[in-house]
C-alpha cells in the first residue's frame, strides 16, 4: 500500500448466504453498498487447473476484487451435444477457486467471445448446420445459443455460484461486442439484440446482465465499454453505472508480429482517469493472458503465446513494474471507495488540458489532478498550494492536500526475466533424437481419400477436426490438348492459410500469407506428363477467423479456382479444375494415429529411427526424452532452429510452433515514451527476431523422471537446438521517489549483488543506469548492499535521513537500484 494510504478491503464472505447485487446510475451495489470494483480477466483454458490457485491469489494480492472470464463454447461442446468440462476446462472448479480466494467473479457467457480464440469460440459444427446464420435473428442459431447458455447457467446454479445463491458471480454477460458488427446485420441484428436480452433475463440468475460495446443495449442490460481508454464513455441509460469490461493491458501477437508494450504509466493513467470521471467497475483484459494450447488460437495467425503484456505474464510471474504500480493504484482507490461512490462531484478546468475533480462527502474530500497534455508538465495552484503534475498523468490526493499516488511516478521494481538452462540435464543441448517421416504417399501419389465431391470445399466443412486437409484430383492432358505447352503452371487461389502443393508425387512449392490477409495466389511452373496427372494440395489452417461482421463465413482451405495454365507466346489457355472430382483426407497419418501420445493407436516401436536423423526435412516427426528442470520456476522449450509445426510433451499439446516466422516491420530503438494515446504499434520490439521462440510447458505436464517431447515438423528444421529452460528474475531494478519506500525482490531467490544504486537524479533504463546531475553524498551502493544482499526481499526508504543529503536543490529525487538475483 502506498505511503500515507489506509483503508480496509472488503472480500466476499465464503458462505452460502445469498447477497443482493444491483446497481444505480452511480455504481454497482452489493447488499445496498455502492462499490468501487477492480477486476482482471483470466481465461481458464489458457492455463492449467494447477496454476489457477496461484494466479487468483496473486490477483487478490494485486488489489483486485473480481476475476472475469469468458466461457468457451467450442471447447466445451466440440461435437453437438457432447460436452467436455475436464482438466483445464473445468469451469466450475475455476469459479470455486475464485470463491475460495474470497473474490467476486464476472461470467461472460457470450457464447461468442472473440478473444483471439479459434472461430471466436463458436464450434465449427454450428457453421455446418442446415439453414443457419450466426449472430443474427436465425431460429437454428438461436436455439443452439440458448441451449448452450442455459446449460452453463444451470450448471452454475446447481453449484450455487451466483451471488443470489451465496456464490461469487456478481455479473453475467450475454453476447460480446456485437455493437461493433451490428450494422452489417440490419434489422435482423436489432431483433437479435432484443432476443438476447429477453433470453438472458428469462434465465433468472439473480445478478445484473451486461452487454459490452452495445450502445443500444435494451434495459435492463447494462452497456459497457471496451478499449484502451474509457474515461469519455457514457452509458445509454442514466440508471446504468459507468463500467469498463476490457481495459487492454497490452495487445495480442500474431505470427510475423512484433512484441507489444503498454507501459505501466499509461495503463495506470487510463484507470485513474476512468475513476476520476465517475467509473465504478474496471476490468483488465488481460490480467493473465496465458497460452493457446493445442489448436485454440484464432486469427488466423494468432501466436501460441497469449501473454498480452499483462500484469501476470504468460507463465504466472509478476510482470514488474506493471503489477506493482497498479497494486498501489488499487490500494489508493479502495481507500476512497465511499467518497467516490457517494460524494458530490466538483470539476475545475485549468489551462492546457489540466483538470481537478473533487469528491466530497460528510466533510471529507478526495481529489484527482489530471494532466492530459501529451508533452508539457503542469504546475497548478489549488487552494493556495502549488502542485506539479507531469504530462499525461493523474495525481491522486485522498485528502485533497497530499499527493499519495501519481500514475507517471513508478515506485515499484522492474524485473528483467531471463531464461536459465536445465540443470537436471548434464548435456541439456544434446538430446538423443529419433525420427520418422509422415506417410504421405497414399495422398500425393495414389490420391486415396476419405470422401469426394465435385467441388472445392471450405475447410470448415470437416468441422475443424484438424489443421490439415488434403485436396486431391486427377487431370488428363495429352500433347494434343490446346493447353499443352513447354510453359505450364499450376495456379491456386488460397484463403490465406498455409498451402503445400504436390504434382505427380513431387513437391512443387508452398505459400502462406500474413496476419489480416485472407487470400493469395500460388503459382508455380509445373511439368506434366502426357496422360493422367495427380495433383495433391495440403491446406494447413493457422486458427480460424474470430472477429468481424460475418466472420464465420470467411472461407478457409482452398476456395479456388485451381487452374492449369498453358502459355504459348502471348496466349494463355486456362483449364479450371475447380469442378473436377476432388478427393479429401482429413488430417495427417501421424496425427490420426496419435504418434504424440504416450499410448499411440499403432505400435510405433519399430517405426522410429534413431540413426541418420535428418534436418531441414519437411513432413517429419521427431521424438526425444528429457528430464524436468529442477525447482519450481516456469518451464519453456526453446524451438530455435525449427520451421513450423506442433509439439507435445508427454502426450499433451503445448500448441503450434513457428519460430522461422520472423517479426516484420520496424521497431523504435528509443526508450518507450508513455505519454500520449497508446496503440498496438506504439512501443514494439524484437523486429527481425522469431515471432515466438520459447513455448510454455506447464509444470503439471511434467513427471519427475523421464519426459517425452514429440514434434511434427511441417516445414523442415533442425531439432538439435531444441532445449528446455526455466524463466526466472535475472535483474531487479528498484525505484522509489523521495519519501517513498523501495521494495526489492528476487521472487523467492536471494539478491546476490547490487550493481548500481543512486539517490538523486539518474539516467538510463534497468540494466544501463548511470548517475545524473546530482547524487547523495553517501555511498548509496554500500547502504543498499547492507540492507539487501543475501535476502529474498528488502525495503529501503528513499530519504535524506537514510541515504544522505544531495546537491539536487528543488529537483525531484529518486532512488534507483539494480540488483542481481
Amino acid at each position: 500500500m502506498p505511503d500515507g494510504v489506509s483503508g480496509k478491503r472488503r472480500w466476499v464472505v465464503n458462505s452460502i448466504r445469498a447477497y443482493q447485487v444491483s446497481h444505480d446510475g452511480r455504481a454497482i451495489t452489493i447488499n445496498g453498498e455502492r462499490r468501487i470494483l477492480l477486476s482482471g480477466s483470466i481465461h481458464y483454458p489458457r492455463s492449467t487447473a494447477e496454476m489457477w490457485p496461484d494466479l487468483i491469489k496473486k490477483s487478490k494480492e494485486g488489489g483486485l476484487d473480481a476475476i472475469e472470464t469468458y466461457v468457451f463454447w467450442n471447447a466445451h461442446e466440440p461435437s453437438r451435444r457432447e460436452y467436455d468440462f475436464s482438466g483445464n476446462l473445468d469451469l466450475i472448479r475455476f469459479l470455486k477457486t475464485i470463491q475460495d480466494e474470497g473474490l467476486y467473479a464476472v461470467l461472460r457467457i457470450g457464447p461468442y467471445v472473440c478473444a483471439e480464440w479459434n472461430y471466436g469460440g463458436f464450434p465449427v459444427w454450428l457453421h455446418n448446420m442446415p439453414g443457419i446464420e450466426l449472430r443474427t435473428a436465425n431460429t437454428v442459431y438461436m436455439n443452439e445459443m440458448q441451449n448452450f447458455t442455459k446449460l452453463i447457467v444451470d450448471m452454475v446454479k446447481q453449484e450455487k455460484l451466483f451471488a443470489s445463491q451465496g456464490g461469487p458471480i456478481i455479473l453475467a454477460q450475454i453476447e460480446n461486442e456485437y455493437g461493433n458488427a451490428q450494422a452489417a446485420y440490419g434489422d435482423a441484428g436489432k431483433a437479435y439484440v432484443h432476443w438476447c436480452s429477453n433470453m438472458a433475463q428469462s434465465l433468472d440468475v439473480g445478478v445484473p446482465w451486461i452487454m459490452c460495446q452495445q450502445p443500444d443495449a435494451p434495459q435492463p442490460m447494462i452497456n459497457t465499454c471496451n478499449g484502451y481508454y474509457c474515461d469519455k464513455f457514457t452509458p445509454n441509460n442514466p440508471n446504468s453505472p459507468k463500467m469498463w469490461t476490457e481495459n487492454w493491458t497490452g495487445w495480442f501477437k500474431n505470427w510475423g508480429g512484433k512484441d507489444p508494450l503498454r507501459t505501466a504509466e499509461d495503463l495506470a493513467y487510463s484507470v485513474a482517469r476512468f475513476y476520476q470521471t465517475g467509473g465504478t467497475f474496471q476490468n483488465y483484459y488481460m490480467y493473465h493472458g496465458g497460452t493457446n494450447f493445442g489448436r485454440t488460437s484464432g486469427g488466423p495467425y494468432i501466436t501460441t503465446t497469449y501473454d498480452y503484456n499483462a500484469p501476470l505474464d504468460e507463465f504466472g510471474n509478476l510482470a514488474q513494474p506493471k503489477y506493482g504500480h497498479l497494486k498501489e493504484l488499487h490500494d489508493v482507490l479502495h481507500s476512497m471507495e465511499k467518497v467516490l461512490t457517494n460524494g458530490n462531484v466538483t470539476n475545475t478546468a485549468f489551462e492546457n488540458s489540466v483538470a481537478v475533480t473533487m469528491y466530497a462527502l460528510d466533510g471529507h474530500s478526495s481529489c484527482f489532478f489530471s494532466n492530459a497534455n501529451e508533452t508539457t508538465d503542469a504546475t497548478i495552484t489549488y487552494k493556495g498550494v502549488k502542485y506539479h503534475v507531469p504530462a499525461w498523468s493523474v495525481s491522486i490526493l485522498p485528502d485533497c492536500k497530499t499527493e499519495v499516488y501519481n500514475t507517471a511516478k513508478v515506485n515499484t521494481q522492474t524485473s528483467i526475466m531471463v531464461k536459465k538452462s536445465n540443470e537436471a540435464e548434464s548435456e541439456p543441448a544434446s538430446f538423443q533424437w529419433s525420427w520418422r517421416p509422415e506417410r504421405i504417399d497414399d495422398t500425393i501419389i495414389l490420391g486415396r481419400g476419405q470422401s469426394s465431391a465435385n467441388e472445392l470445399l471450405d475447410q470448415k466443412a470437416v468441422n475443424d477436426t484438424s489443421d490439415y486437409l488434403w485436396y486431391m484430383t486427377n487431370v488428363d492432358i495429352n500433347n494434343t490438348d490446346p493447353i499443352w505447352s513447354d510453359d505450364m503452371s499450376l495456379r491456386v487461389n488460397g484463403s490465406g492459410h498455409v498451402l503445400h502443393a504436390y504434382v505427380n508425387g513431387k513437391y512443387l512449392g508452398s505459400k502462406w500469407a500474413t496476419y489480416g490477409i485472407y487470400n493469395y495466389v500460388f503459382e508455380k511452373k509445373v511439368k506434366l506428363n502426357p496422360g493422367k496427372n495427380h495433383i495433391a494440395l495440403l491446406s494447413a489452417t493457422v486458427g480460424l477467423q474470430n472477429y468481424g461482421p460475418h466472420f464465420d463465413t470467411i472461407q478457409s482451405g482452398i476456395p479456388g479456382p485451381v487452374e492449369i495454365i498453358g502459355k504459348k507466346g502471348d496466349e494463355s489457355i486456362i483449364k479450371d479444375l475447380s469442378s473436377h472430382k476432388w478427393s479429401y483426407t482429413v488430417g495427417l497419418n501421424g496425427i490420426s494415429n496419435k504418434l504424440f501420445a504416450q499410448n499411440p493407436k499403432i505400435k510405433t516401436g519399430n517405426w522410429w529411427n534413431s540413426h541418420d536423423v535428418p534436418i531441414n526435412r519437411s513432413m517429419t516427426w521427431y521424438k526425444t526424452t528429457f528430464k524436468a528442470p529442477l525447482g519450481n520456476a516456469p518451464v519453456v522449450v526453446d524451438m530455435q532452429g525449427l520451421g513450423k509445426g506442433a509439439a507435445w510433451v508427454n502426450g499433451q499439446s503445448i500448441g503450434r510452433y513457428w519460430p522461422s516466422y520472423l517479426a516484420e516491420g520496424s521497431c523504435s530503438t528509443k526508450t518507450c515514451d508513455y505519454r500520449g494515446p497508446y496503440s498496438a504499434d506504439k512501443c514494439t520490439s524484437k523486429c527481425g527476431e522469431p515471432t515466438q521462440r520459447w513455448y510454455h510447458v506447464p509444470r503439471s505436464f511434467l513427471s519427475s523422471d523421464e519426459n517425452t517431447l514429440v514434434l511434427f515438423e511441417e516445414f523442415g528444421g533442425n531439432p538439435s537446438f531444441v532445449n528446455f529452460q526455466t524463466v526466472e528474475v535475472g535483474k531487479a531494478c528498484g525505484s522509489a521517489y523521495e519519501n517513498k519506500t523501495m521494495e526489492l525482490s528476487c521472487n523467492g531467490r536471494p539478491i546476490t549483488a547490487i550493481r548500481f544504486a543512486n539517490f538523486g537524479e539518474s539516467e538510463g533504463i534497468c540494466g544501463s543506469f548511470a548517475k545524473g546531475k546530482c547524487s547523495s553524498v553517501k555511498d548509496v551502493v554500500s547502504i543498499v548492499q547492507k540492507s539487501c544482499v543475501g535476502k529474498e526481499k528488502c525495503l529501503v526508504h528513499a530519504s535524506d535521513s537514510v541515504l544522505g543529503s544531495t546537491n539536487c536543490g528543488n529537483n525531484a529525487k529518486r532512488l534507483l537500484v539494480e540488483a542481481v538475483c
